[in-house]
């Protein structure tokens, strides 16, 4: 999760919340991309997650990177919470899970050159103070009670409402990992279509992601366990929004969307002031319980669009956010599925073409679908597994077009990044499909093979 905003004057109009949003439109020639990863840290010894603090631990981790690869501290009432390093963040999911959010690059050759520099100095300090890391969608074998909390002033608060509003929130919170891409838009209209677009193919990256079939040691029958976590979540910060593919769709509305979210905080010097269930119309008009007589500022807006968890949404940009935490090899896939779908006008247009028609209650069902069943999930008798294959051809012709070059100009383009989801879809094999075979198979049932044979 996001690290607290700052910067920004007083919010006179409502209108100022969608110049906010529009202010992120970039000319194709600027756009970027931003990967974000998170992983599940455990002590070797005893297969726990890591504590906060001791010599096995998560602060352990964050010294080590800050004094010996150069990521500067970010702190919170003292306590060291993350790391920046060359327009890039390290920063503490709940359950001490352990995230990059990663610069916003050029191509996905940068990208992937990020994330393997990122593991190779967590996989190095991992070895020294006897921890591992493992890339899954959410926790395999640890409850609830197992799981320590990081010292972040928000996650207390969301940890105390969460149990208010669905039944999964601290599963989400403590014990589930994703990765996730944030992509650029050159207009509102652009916004529009591939708000359209990611939102009903999000459960296409679901199945071909699909990367949890196990919870609290037991196979628990979805091939994305974190993906059912956010089905029975807050509805009212959560889903597919029906409105994006309403007439009208603008930034102004999902405006409206946001201010109907019920707020979580207000960050103000260093701590975090309960705002929970409060409404950010009332903080337009001085009338905020947490703050009377206050206005808010467009760090607080900033610090608001950060507590809403659809499958897509905005801020100055789009993050793609339907896919399970996975192993290396597919923490570049991601960004190559998306930026081929989206960052080229013939890819994009074909892509509407393969969803315009859906209705809102067919994505909704594909949704539900794609966690449980993966490729197996149908829409209108289809096998996700064929719409997997058609859009990922469509990608592929995406990132052909881009012909951004790597490896000193030795790589032609980008497409190689997709080899790993075409291996998933030749085979029918989602990366749950073949843990739960290695559990049926080689492992025999001992889920503790997960670590040796999983972590990076």
């Amino acid at each position: 999760m996001s690290i607290p905003q700052s910067g920004g004057g007083l919010i006179e109009d409502q209108s100022q919340l969608a110049e906010y949003l529009a202010d992120g439109c970039k000319p194709p020639e600027d756009w970027r991309i931003g990967t974000e990863h998170e992983k599940f840290g455990y002590c070797l010894e005893k297969r726990l997650p890591l504590p906060y603090e001791g010599p096995c631990s998560i602060l352990a981790m964050l010294e080590g990177l800050r004094d010996r690869y150069g990521w500067a501290p970010v702190e919170e009432a003292g306590k060291l919470i993350g790391l920046t390093r060359n327009g890039a963040n390290v920063s503490l999911e709940p359950g001490g899970q352990l995230e990059l959010s990663g610069a916003p690059l050029e191509t996905i050759h940068q990208t992937c050159d990020e994330v393997n520099e990122h593991l190779r100095e967590v996989k190095a300090l991992g070895d020294e103070i006897g921890a591992g890391f493992i890339g899954l969608g959410a926790a395999p074998e640890w409850t609830h009670a197992q799981m320590p909390v990081m010292p972040k002033g928000r996650y207390g608060l969301m940890t105390r409402y969460m149990d208010k509003v669905g039944t999964t929130g601290l599963e989400m919170m403590y014990r589930s990992c994703t990765v996730q891409v944030n992509l650029d838009f050159a207009s509102e209209a652009d916004m529009v279509k591939k708000f359209r677009v990611s939102l009903a193919l999000q459960p296409l990256a679901t199945a071909l992601f699909a990367n949890s079939p196990f919870f609290e040691g037991k196979v628990n029958g979805w091939r994305s366990w974190r993906a059912r976590i956010w089905q029975h979540l807050d509805p009212a910060r959560t889903g597919m929004l029906p409105f994006v593919f309403e007439d009208g769709m603008s930034f102004e509305r999902y405006v409206d969307y946001a201010l109907d979210v019920p707020m979580y905080f207000v960050y103000r010097d260093g701590r975090y002031i309960d705002a929970l269930g409060q409404s950010f119309r009332d903080f337009l008009e001085g009338r905020l319980p947490a703050l009377p007589g206050e206005k808010p500022t467009f760090s607080d807006w900033a610090d608001h669009l950060t507590t809403i968890f659809p499958e897509v949404r905005i801020k100055k940009f789009m993050e793609m956010r339907g896919a399970d935490g996975g192993p290396w090899r597919r923490l570049c896939a991601l960004p190559a599925l998306w930026v081929g779908l989206l960052y080229d006008q013939g890819a994009l247009d074909a892509s509407w073409d393969l969803v315009k028609d859906w209705t809102a209650e067919e994505r909704d069902q594909l949704r539900n679908d794609a966690g449980e069943f993966g490729f197996a999930a149908e829409i209108r008798g289809r096998p996700l597994r064929d719409l997997a294959r058609e859009a990922l051809g469509i990608a592929e012709q995406g990132l052909k077009a881009r012909a951004r070059t790597g490896a000193g100009g030795m790589v032609a383009d980008e497409t190689h990044f997709l080899n790993a989801l075409h291996e998933s879809v030749e085979s029918g094999q989602t990366p749950a499909d073949e843990l739960l075979a290695c559990y049926e198979g080689a492992w025999k049932g001992d889920l503790g093979r997960i670590y040796e044979d999983y972590s990076y």
